[in-house]
């Protein structure tokens, strides 16, 4: 980790009343542990704009697991993108809902069309993907 330097950040007093509330209540221990996250989750959003950039996550589907061929479906796709998937994780939620979890790496566009591939199969009830990246 690099040397920590410090800088002044000026807002108006209520912003800064309710980030004060809001990192209380999730437990930051100051301001900079705060700000600090903040920035990393901006450098992250930031890093997923761009076309080229290298990224991971995951993608998260819930579905029933009983609507013909979609398991078959789900599966050929994270085939065609196996440079992409990094390992899956399938949970039986009841008798008729599974939820699987796919970690992804690689270029942020490639990641994109993964995902939306996936979410849009038919009998995909929920699916969400989960834009994170390495930090440097």
């Amino acid at each position: 980790m690099s040397e920590l330097e410090r800088f002044g950040v000026s807002m108006p007093g209520d912003l800064l009343d309710t980030f004060d509330r809001l990192i209380e209540d999730a437990g930051y221990a100051s301001r900079s542990e705060a700000l600090r996250d903040v920035v990393r989750d901006y450098l992250t959003a930031r890093r997923w704009e761009v076309p080229e950039g290298e990224v991971i996550g995951t993608i998260t589907l819930v579905y029933d697991h009983h609507t013909r061929g979609l398991e078959h479906e789900l599966t050929s796709i994270q085939h065609d993108a196996e440079a992409h998937v990094i390992c899956s994780t399938h949970v039986h939620l009841d008798h008729h809902n599974c939820i699987e979890v796919i970690v992804v790496s690689g270029n942020s566009v490639q990641i994109r069309q993964l995902a939306n591939r996936l979410i849009s199969a038919k009998g995909v009830k929920h699916g969400q993907l989960s834009c994170t990246a390495a930090q440097e």
